[in-house]
């Protein structure tokens, strides 16, 4: 990519914020093959600003001014950059530069195949194997006498936007398989995502069917009897169309549509209504341009925020999580879920109810896992969605962060329940979209098989768990209520809340100095030392203990009720220093609490305070039967908050 840099260094660039135009930093500029790079000028510090080329989105040169020319450099992670370059002519190299740099043309271009962070090769290999589809799989509780893996799509020959490991009911034979296949759009046929083991209830996926207006297919009739039919506990099924009816319908001339309830026998027929991808992209926009507004008045920020429709469409994408959780958990009945090809909608959906059912999910480990069964596996367009090669604008949309809005919005309702912190929300989103890691390149696992990424890139998510720590809400607890069971979210509209974190990135205005994760995690660091330290002088006394146990032989009289006569003799005192002397004199007025007991094996607890000997252990910070509160507890985690 570097043939395509025109001026690989510009000086006397100024990096502007735009929260506080005053606020100017000097530097130089650099343009590599895969970042740009601002370095101030003080000596001090000589801070550096990278930007990722493949997570820029946007070059615009705004007015020439009197101080140079502006160039702003927009992100897809939300971030806004401006810079004021002196010269006209090197704004508009640079400008040219991005624009190229920034939108590749093919795979070999993207930053995760030169992207080199000195890893051994067998840890490399490892960490793509840190994700393990057939355990999870094994986890849930299948293949079982109700499932089995189904090697049908063996080298995608069925479906090629299809993992090649299906799980599909034991009685669906493989030409009911291929002829369901044959009825759906792009060959993606109705089979296993989630099984909840408590009572054999299970969501399923599936793209929309080529219905048309009158048709039907045996073989899909019958796979839809053996999913309904593989809950031994339930009568019938629901299938879930995510699509508004209206969209639905008018797929029906295309030849194409949803189940009709008279030709599936033991269903139930349910929409959702979630958009497609187009009105999320526009959407998106219109979120993006508020957040952008100047100074904007209380009354214009409401009304831009209503009349995007943002938080509109994260409910309806929480309200089908809902539905098919409540059918699976409460009511016991399997679920099929489609949109138009079963990819987006179908994965939001899907996702959403997954996180509410099984708290295995809400843990670091299996949020990974999550993703890459319902998002990678199951072929989601990560290419077309998130604009990684130059493409079709119209196949750009903001599929899965949605999804991570949606995790978010639960994290706000139930603070306990997720081991994971916003911040790994939004990390996960940046990488989403960077192309430094292979996890999410291609359409399809076949795709991602044929350009040997597991060979040539490297995987997010061992870089996620290393730093695990820094993604760590402190406020998990696997016992806690919370944690355990479904969840079950409000979705009245005054409980869902404007992302800042995600999309006032770039003004740091908006943002506090140290946000909440932030400061526990701080207070999490700062106690555990403590009791490091606490614990360190435990030993300390402990030995202290011992030594004096064994230089004295202490006596104790008990000589009234509110008097007592120490007496305490060396055994062997041969140096005879007045500092030594005066360390064991007051050495033998503080007897420990097991020697007062050893002592005189009468002398009880009682005993010792009514014949005026202190309980040291229950007046000192350390120690004793009064001790410290757990500074992890529910009380003190909401106190600290």
């Amino acid at each position: 990519m570097m043939e395509h840099i025109r001026t690989p260094k510009v000086e006397n660039v100024r990096l502007i914020d735009r929260g506080s135009p005053s606020k100017v930093c000097m530097g130089t500029l650099y343009l590599t093959g895969t970042h740009t790079i601002f370095v101030e000028n003080a000596h001090e510090t000589h801070k550096e600003t990278w930007v990722l080329h493949s997570l820029v989105c946007g070059i615009e040169r705004p007015p020439v001014t009197p101080s140079g020319c502006p160039l702003l450099i927009r992100c897809k992670n939300f971030q806004v950059i401006l810079f004021l370059i002196p010269k006209e002519r090197d704004c508009q190299d640079v400008q040219l530069s991005l624009a190229r740099l920034s939108r590749p043309e093919r795979y070999g271009e993207l930053y995760c195949f030169s992207f080199n962070p000195k890893v051994d090769p067998d840890d490399r290999e490892a960490a793509w194997t840190r994700v393990d589809l057939r355990a999870e799989y094994c986890r849930m509780g299948v293949p079982n006498h109700l499932w089995q893996i189904t090697h049908a799509n063996s080298e995608y020959r069925i479906c090629d936007t299809y993992p090649s490991e299906l799980y599909v009911p034991k009685s669906a034979t493989p030409p009911i398989i291929v002829g369901s296949s044959k009825f759906r759009s792009r060959g993606r046929f109705p089979t296993l995502s989630y099984y909840y083991r408590d009572n054999h209830a299970s969501i399923c996926r599936s793209s929309q069917p080529l219905t048309g207006f009158s048709a039907r297919c045996l073989e899909d009739e019958q796979m839809l009897e053996a999913i309904m039919k593989s809950n031994p506990g339930s009568q019938f099924m629901y299938v879930v169309d995510t699509r508004p009816k209206l969209n639905a319908m008018a797929n029906r001339a295309t030849g194409k549509g949803y189940e009709n309830e008279d030709n599936y026998s033991n269903i139930k027929f349910q929409f959702i209504g979630i958009e497609n991808i187009h009105v999320m992209r526009s959407s998106l926009q219109k979120i993006v341009e508020v957040c952008e507004l100047k100074s904007p008045s209380m009354s214009d920020f409401l009304w831009g925020l209503e009349s995007s429709g943002w938080l509109k469409h994260i409910k309806a994408i929480m309200d089908a999580g809902i539905f098919i959780a409540k059918a699976v958990a409460e009511e016991g009945i399997s679920v099929l879920v489609h949109c138009s090809d079963g990819w987006d909608r179908t994965a939001q959906a899907c996702s959403v109810a997954s996180v509410l059912l099984d708290p295995y999910y809400r843990t670091l480990k299996g949020f990974m896992v999550l993703i890459e069964k319902d998002w990678v596996s199951f072929g989601h367009k990560f290419s077309h969605r998130y604009s990684h090669l130059d493409g079709d604008p119209k196949e750009v949309s903001p599929v899965l962060d949605q999804f991570l809005e949606c995790v978010w919005q639960l994290t706000e309702q139930f603070p306990c329940a997720f081991q994971y912190n916003e911040r790994f929300l939004l990390e996960l989103h940046t990488h989403i979209y960077s192309c430094q890691y292979g996890n999410f390149l291609g359409n399809s696992e076949k795709e991602r098989r044929d350009l040997r990424i597991r060979d040539r890139t490297h995987s997010l998510w061992a870089h996620l768990w290393q730093n695990r720590v820094d993604y760590t809400n402190p406020l998990y607890r696997p016992d806690h209520s919370q944690t355990q069971g479904v969840l079950r979210p409000m979705t009245t509209p005054y409980y869902f809340k404007f992302w800042r974190g995600m999309y006032s990135r770039s003004d740091k205005r908006t943002l506090p100095r140290q946000s909440a994760v932030d400061y526990l995690m701080a207070v999490k660091e700062e106690t555990q030392q403590l009791e490091d330290e606490l614990a360190a002088h435990d030993q300390k006394i402990a030995k202290l203990g011992e030594q004096l146990g064994k230089r004295f032989q202490p006596k104790v009289t008990l000589a009234g009720k509110n008097d007592v006569q120490e007496t305490s003799e060396p055994q062997d005192d041969r140096d005879g220093s007045p500092s030594q002397q005066g360390v064991l004199e007051s050495s033998s007025l503080i007897l420990p609490r097991d020697a007062l007991k050893s002592s005189d094996p009468d002398l009880s607890v009682n005993s010792d305070q009514e014949s005026g000997v202190a309980d040291l252990n229950c007046l000192s910070p350390i120690g004793g039967e009064e001790s410290v509160k757990d500074p992890y507890s529910e009380e003190a985690a909401y106190a600290t908050a």
